[in-house]
C-alpha cells in the first residue's frame, strides 16, 4: 500500500493497514456469533476490514453500498450521503455553507446513484440486496469522519427489517459517533477520537484509497475463505421502500 495522506499527520497510527484494523475490530465483537448475524461492509475501504471481522465470527458476508454526495468543484467535500436502495441523506449545515441549486442537488443524487448500481453489479452481480430480516445487521468500514455515508447505509438496512443494526469501524471522531448513536443504533470502535481536526488515515501506518479491483479482490478472497452457509437470496425487491431523498440531517 502507498501513503496517500494530503496533510502532515501528528497522530501515532493504531493500525498498520485495513486487514489489521479488522482483526482488531473483530476482538471487540465477540458474542455476535452466538446469534444470527450477518457483516455488511461500505466498498470500497470496508471491504477489506469486514473480511477478517465475518472470518473471525464465522458469519455472512455481504455489502451495502453507499457513497458521498460530493459538492460541485470541491469533490473531497461531501453534501450528505446516498444508499444502494437509491436514498440520501443531507447535511443540512453544509448546504447553508455552500447553498447549491436544486439542479445542482438533483444532478449529483442521480450522478451518485448510477455509480452506487454500477458498483453493486461489480460486486453482487444479479444477485438483490443481502436478506436481513431477523438478523443483526454489522455494518462495517473502515472509520467515521463526518458519519453521513455511515448514516445512509444504516437508513438502508434498517427499510430491510433487520432484529438490530450494530456499527463497528476501527476508529471514529466522537461527533460522528454521536451522530450515529442518535439513529438508534449501537456504534463500536476500536478507538474513538476527540481531535480537533480528523483524518481516518491518520490511524492507519499504510493507507491508500482502495480502487473497485481492490475491493472486488477482497470481496472474491472472503468468498474463497468463508465457512459453508446456506446462500442467502435477499429480501424480495417488493420489499425494499420507494425511492426518496428527503432525509436531511442536521
Amino acid at each position: 500500500m502507498i501513503n496517500e495522506r494530503k496533510h502532515q499527520s501528528t497522530t501515532s497510527p493504531l493500525f498498520e493497514n485495513r486487514y489489521d484494523a479488522g482483526r482488531q475490530l473483530a476482538q471487540k465483537l465477540t458474542g455476535y456469533d452466538n446469534e444470527p448475524s450477518i457483516v455488511l461492509a461500505i466498498p470500497n475501504g470496508g471491504v477489506p476490514i469486514a473480511v477478517p471481522v465475518a472470518l473471525e465470527l464465522g458469519i455472512p458476508l455481504d455489502l451495502v453500498v453507499a457513497r458521498k454526495l460530493p459538492i460541485p468543484l470541491l469533490p473531497e467535500g461531501g453534501f450528505g450521503a446516498v444508499a444502494d436502495d437509491g436514498n440520501a441523506i443531507f447535511n443540512q449545515d453544509v448546504l447553508k455553507k455552500f447553498p447549491l441549486t436544486e439542479h445542482q442537488i438533483n444532478f449529483q443524487i442521480q450522478k451518485v446513484r448510477i455509480d452506487i448500481r454500477q458498483r453493486s453489479l461489480l460486486y453482487r452481480g444479479t444477485r438483490p440486496l443481502p436478506g436481513v430480516v431477523g438478523k443483526t445487521a454489522i455494518i462495517v468500514d473502515d472509520g467515521l469522519a463526518s458519519g453521513y455515508t455511515m448514516m445512509a447505509a444504516v437508513e438502508s438496512v434498517r427499510r430491510r427489517d433487520p432484529r438490530r443494526i450494530v456499527v463497528a469501524v476501527p476508529v471514529a471522531s466522537a461527533t460522528a459517533v454521536e451522530k450515529i448513536e442518535k439513529l438508534g443504533v449501537h456504534v463500536l470502535t476500536v478507538h474513538t477520537a476527540t481531535v480537533p481536526k480528523f483524518y481516518v488515515s491518520d490511524y492507519y501506518q499504510y493507507w491508500d484509497v482502495l480502487t473497485d479491483e481492490q475491493g472486488v479482490r477482497c470481496f472474491k478472497d472472503w468468498q474463497a475463505r468463508r465457512p459453508h452457509h446456506p446462500p442467502d437470496r435477499g429480501a424480495p425487491p417488493e420489499n425494499i421502500r420507494p425511492i426518496t431523498h428527503r432525509a436531511v440531517y442536521h
